[in-house]
């Protein structure tokens, strides 16, 4: 290893003297990173074709870990019943670091309770206390969130958001779904089932709504497509914090009872399944039920016909690009995409069995 790190070194300095330059400028160019005119790039570059030098990425490697290791902070909600959904990207993030492990890199975890909003900023101040050399966050409360993005800015932390963005603020990149886009999506499909005389029903079910990123851009979305091409009049609106089955099947009973043209009921998250349960206690299979997640509670009411669509997001590839995206971006000096957007699926019963998470 040692012989191929002085190869790539002398390589470098090669560079350097016909160039006329020092090692960091060289550097600066093969790594492409800004400060160097651009007559002085050419001609490095044209000495680095000359040479027909290839970088070594062993070496860089080697440079890498000379500091010791590369720590990777990810904060993610805590895995249970209740949050099945984060089961996916955690596994993505466990085998992007299966593969990155012989580099002296390191993901350290901090889970979060995604019910507690003082949870999430304890974590962030974890986080930050241990200064790691990247973070990939998923920014359920957009408050302390934005107080860690601009911490990673001040100690030149590259910062991945996944699952949710929260816009305008400075970020090595966000892996996800445009919110916006997946609330306006389903009103579309809304709009399509919508008979007329019925009314729609939109139902956030979580502990923390109003400062919940991801329900609130999505709310955003779905509204927007009634505003633009229906009426805000056709839509029945139910919040609850609280998320036990009880909690949701008296306020859903006693929201119907006054409403009774509600048709179609719309999920804004993976809680879908408590309203399908509750459809299904009363017989209720004439409402169309739309929600979110390829969960194993919300795929056997899809395949009973209680739920008719689910909108799926990829979770486990955004936890592996989560990953990567860090790594190529602090070890091979990579370009990475400011927002890499992941496909908004639709499952239905028909084709379930072929989706992959």
């Amino acid at each position: 290893m040692e012989e191929k790190e002085d190869s790539a070194l002398s390589g470098v300095k090669e560079i350097a003297r016909k160039a006329k330059v020092s090692l960091g400028t060289v550097d600066r160019v093969i790594h492409n990173r800004a400060g160097v005119a651009v007559k002085t790039r050419n001609r490095i570059n044209a000495i680095i074709e000359e040479l027909n030098y290839q970088p070594n990425v062993l070496a860089r490697r080697l440079a890498l870990t000379s500091r010791g290791t590369l720590r990777l902070a990810v904060l993610l909600p805590d895995i249970s019943e209740e949050t099945e959904y984060w089961k996916a990207p955690l596994e993505g993030i466990n085998k992007a670091e299966a593969e990155i492990k012989q580099y002296g890199v390191l993901v350290e975890h901090y889970f979060f309770d995604q019910n507690v909003q003082a949870h999430f900023a304890e974590q962030v101040n974890r986080i930050m206390e241990n200064n790691p050399d990247g973070v990939l966050i998923t920014p359920t409360f957009e408050k302390e969130s934005v107080v860690l993005m601009k911490y990673c800015k001040k100690k030149k932390i590259p910062c991945v958001l996944m699952n949710s963005d929260i816009p305008d603020q400075q970020r090595l990149c966000y892996i996800g779904p445009e919110l916006f886009d997946s609330g306006y999506l389903s009103a579309q499909l809304v709009h399509y089932c919508l008979k007329e005389g019925q009314k729609a029903m939109i139902v956030n079910i979580a502990r923390e709504i109003e400062s919940n990123v991801a329900i609130l851009r999505k709310e955003d979305g779905f509204m927007a497509y009634f505003k633009e091409k229906l009426s805000e009049d056709l839509l029945v609106h139910l919040n609850t914090t609280d998320t036990s089955y009880p909690a949701v099947a008296a306020r859903l009973g006693a929201l119907l009872e006054q409403e009774k043209q509600v048709g179609i009921i719309y999920v804004t998250n993976s809680r879908v399944a408590l309203v399908a349960q509750w459809l299904e206690s009363i017989g209720r299979g004439d409402i169309v039920l739309i929600g979110y997640d390829y969960l194993a509670k919300n795929i056997e009411f899809l395949k009973k016909g209680i739920i008719d669509f689910l909108l799926c997001e990829k979770p486990q590839e955004q936890g592996y690009r989560g990953v990567m995206s860090l790594f190529q971006y602090l070890v091979f000096s990579a370009t990475v995409e400011e927002s890499y957007l992941i496909p908004i699926d639709i499952i239905t019963s028909a084709n379930y069995r072929y989706y992959r998470n």
